[in-house]
């Protein structure tokens, strides 16, 4: 076949570009609806999954096999599924999905639905955020007013230790990457730092377990008779600051012994439950084994807000969707939110041991990294690789909702099959 004759042709002036030839062979395949079927069966994901196998539905009684599929069979030689990745840095496609389950499965925990009585609305609930500690001054954008002021303004001035201001007199905008970047590295306390991120799980399975002893305290009960009372169920999400730690943000309801359909006490109210919560959080510390790095009394934040959830948008307090709103967002969200990265970290220059290598998060992160190793003084050591700065927000899964008793939170794959609520 001639040039002229031959669309397709590759050669010459008149040349198609090699984009265009992959786009009329595909489209020309015998096998293209197929594979366009599957494309749209994953809802627009980024990364499908490639699945290469066989299945065989047989009668047990007889032995017949009824149906049989293999992937070998498809055009590509295999299945595609969407990845489910919840993080809207890796797929926004799958995370919009997981980010519309967790609005719908929140707010069935708080205002009824999916298998949860309406009247669970009426039961006592509160917003918390809980945050980390201070591990030295980071550049901050401070408001007040709807005005921009100073990052850390010094009346006197003066230097650190090692030479360098203690203040900033600069106003930053949204966009500066000097925002949660240490005033000084040299003073920072990274491994601090890595320590209290590597124990914030336990901090928080500390303080659920401390806001239930500060509650039957409160009510002057024992926490015996607390627990065949009432019921706390839990859900929370972690948002990374500029700093690189997380804040949790957390919804807490109160329930009756049986859970969401049994009412709890008269006295176990919204005024106890947000009186309990400051108290729980001060008592809570744990002791890090001594190491390389010393021993640390690890505990949560000066920094505390709890606010009662309520019916009306037009009360004072946050309503069910803004809250059941603000999780879902947060749930697909890692650290890349907070202007760091979204992978583990890895510096070819210091193999994480060096000083930041200049402004932005990721001369923050190098030391951070070169930290990690030492975490062995958290229980069980350290993992063998270093994470990327991320906590995980997922908090859709084979857990139990309400801590130590109660029935597991549904997954999203069961939201999907059976719909239920998060909080039960």
């Amino acid at each position: 076949m001639n040039e002229e004759a031959n669309p397709a042709s590759t050669n010459g002036p008149d040349a198609h570009p090699e984009w265009l030839t992959d786009m009329v062979r595909v489209l020309n395949d015998p096998g293209y609806e197929r594979w366009r079927s599957m494309v749209a069966a994953t809802g627009g994901c980024s990364h499908p999954v490639h699945l290469a196998g066989e299945s065989h539905v047989i009668d047990a009684a007889t032995g017949e096999v009824l149906h049989s599929y293999r992937t070998a069979d498809e055009p590509s030689g295999h299945l595609l599924v969407a990845c489910g990745n919840r993080r809207a840095s890796v797929c926004p496609a799958c995370s919009e999905v997981y980010q519309a389950d967790t609005y719908q499965l929140i707010r069935a925990g708080l205002s009824g639905g999916k298998g949860v009585p309406e009247q669970v609305s009426e039961h006592p609930r509160v917003f918390a955020t809980l945050t980390a500690p201070s591990f030295g001054p980071v550049h901050t954008l401070r408001e007040r007013n709807g005005k921009t002021l100073r990052c850390r303004p010094r009346k006197n001035g003066g230097t650190c230790p090692h030479g360098n201001p203690v203040g900033c007199p600069e106003v930053h905008d949204t966009g500066d990457q000097l925002l949660g970047q240490p005033i000084c590295p040299q003073c920072y306390d990274y491994p601090g730092a890595v320590l209290w991120q590597a124990h914030a799980g336990l901090l928080w399975h500390r303080f659920t377990l401390g806001l239930r002893r500060e509650m039957a305290k409160l009510a002057g009960i024992s926490r015996t008779s607390f627990a065949r009372q009432v019921r706390l169920s839990f859900a929370k999400v972690a948002e990374y600051q500029r700093r690189g730690l997380v804040h949790f943000h957390t919804v807490i309801r109160l329930d009756g012994s049986e859970g969401p359909a049994d009412r709890p006490p008269a006295w176990a109210t919204t005024d106890l439950l947000s009186e309990a919560i400051p108290l729980a959080v001060r008592a809570v510390h744990i002791s890090t084994p001594d190491s390389a790095i010393g021993a640390r009394l690890l505990g949560w934040g000066d920094q505390l807000d709890v606010r009662p959830i309520l019916l009306s948008r037009d009360l004072d307090g946050l309503s069910e969707e803004a809250v059941a709103g603000y999780i879902a967002k947060y749930a697909t969200k890692g650290a890349e939110a907070s202007g760091t990265v979204d992978h583990r970290l890895s510096c070819g220059t210091c193999g994480g041991r060096g000083p930041p290598l200049g402004p932005g998060p990721a001369g923050h992160l190098c030391p951070l990294q070169g930290d990690w190793p030492q975490a062995g003084a958290r229980p069980g050591g350290a993992p063998r690789h270093r994470p990327r700065p991320a906590h995980d927000p997922h908090l859709l899964g084979p857990r139990r909702a309400a801590g130590v008793r109660g029935p597991s939170a549904p997954t999203l794959g069961a939201h999907a099959r059976l719909p239920g609520p998060l909080l039960q």
